[in-house]
């Protein structure tokens, strides 16, 4: 007959993540106590704050890998909140010894891509595009993020069906909500119903900053960001914080969006951004006897494209056409992205095919420092 030890319920413990941090608890110091009882184990797990919105989850998850140790009788979680002390210790343990945020995109040493979704004009489809890349991308494993930098406009929270979802403060630092295994934020997690939002340039690069800067991340492969429409003040913040960012450009295949789109994307001529492609929403529809009906028309993505190759003078390819599907608005409407609830819908299988494309660095790593100490003699 095997005898619990504390190690081994520690152990255990350190396969259960703070799903809002994504790190072990017992690496965050969140486990207050543990007691053993002949087989019977009791653990007490500190909560960031008192009404953590991922307290089920966590005493869930703490439960069902201590169920799973060999021997084990009754097992007891419960839950107590941290300490001003103990929050200021975890924000140390996470963001470091900065006086001020920094956004950790911009930095030297950050992997992580960032996608800058723009469009011409509204009504394409940005923000559900934004949507559907980001969650096609969660399920393939990747640690995805979304900025709703639509300050306006915002919609990504209604996307994702997050709305009643707001994000948690840990001493200055904000843990975005996380839908679809997903991160993110939204000035629409912060306003009160559908109250509308009336600021000035000013108060628009202070939002963005911060949503990049005191919003906790964490090791992020891809971050998309969800830019209104049109090449105003939120298009030139996020090329002054994030100039790293790269531009996708989504427009229909109607000339007249087309040659709006033309515009969000000449920007990169002088933000110096590059352009990595363009992608055509609302094409042709597959009607019930297999016939195509473009709406829209069509080949507005493609003269996106050649145009913007004109224009920065490097190749801007077209992404991919995505078919118009009325299943692409109606679980929009309900918060759960195409890609997540219909990935066999040719809709679905069009963005997966544009994953496909973004997923793969053309980045080369060549004659690139990889800081492995080693020196030259």
């Amino acid at each position: 007959m095997s005898t619990l030890t504390e190690s081994a319920v520690r152990s255990a413990l350190s396969r259960v993540e703070d799903p809002e941090i994504g790190k072990p608890i017992t690496e965050l110091d969140m486990v207050k106590s543990v007691q053993i009882d002949g087989s019977d184990v009791a653990v007490e797990i500190y909560l960031t704050i008192a009404g953590c919105p991922m307290r089920d989850t966590i005493e869930g998850n703490t439960r069902a890998v201590l169920e799973e140790l060999d021997g084990v009788g009754s097992v007891s979680v419960t839950m107590d909140a941290m300490s001003d002390e103990q929050r200021k210790a975890l924000r140390q343990k996470l963001r470091g010894d900065h006086s001020e945020p920094v956004i950790p995109f911009a930095q030297p040493g950050s992997t992580t891509r960032i996608f800058a979704v723009a469009s011409g004009k509204g009504g394409v489809g940005k923000s559900s595009m934004t949507v559907n890349l980001a969650t096609a991308m969660a399920k393939r494993g990747l640690k995805v993020g979304i900025v709703d930098a639509d300050i306006y406009g915002h919609s990504v929270p209604g996307l994702m069906g997050s709305e009643d979802q707001q994000p948690t403060m840990v001493e200055d630092m904000i843990m975005p909500p996380i839908a679809h295994d997903v991160r993110h934020i939204s000035i629409g997690q912060f306003v009160e119903g559908n109250a509308p939002v009336v600021w000035r340039g000013p108060m628009l690069h202070r939002a963005i900053q911060q949503f990049l800067a005191d919003v906790f991340w964490g090791d992020l492969d891809v971050l998309f960001m969800d830019l209104p429409p049109g090449t105003g003040d939120v298009a030139i913040t996020v090329a002054q914080l994030v100039p790293n960012a790269e531009l996708l450009i989504v427009t229909t295949p109607q000339a007249a969006a087309a040659e709006v789109a033309e515009r969000a994307g000449s920007i990169s001529q002088q933000t110096r951004q590059r352009v990595t492609g363009v992608i055509e929403n609302m094409a042709g529809m597959t009607m019930p006897d297999g016939s195509v009906m473009n709406i829209f028309g069509e080949g507005g993505g493609q003269q996106v494209a050649d145009r913007l190759s004109v224009l920065t003078g490097a190749k801007v390819p077209l992404l991919g056409s995505v078919p118009l599907d009325p299943e692409l608005r109606v679980h929009g409407d309900e918060g759960t992205p195409l890609s997540v609830s219909s990935p066999e819908s040719p809709a679905a299988q069009a963005v997966n095919a544009i994953v496909d494309k973004l997923i793969v660095r053309k980045d080369s790593l060549a004659g690139r420092s990889l800081n492995l100490g080693v020196t030259r003699k």
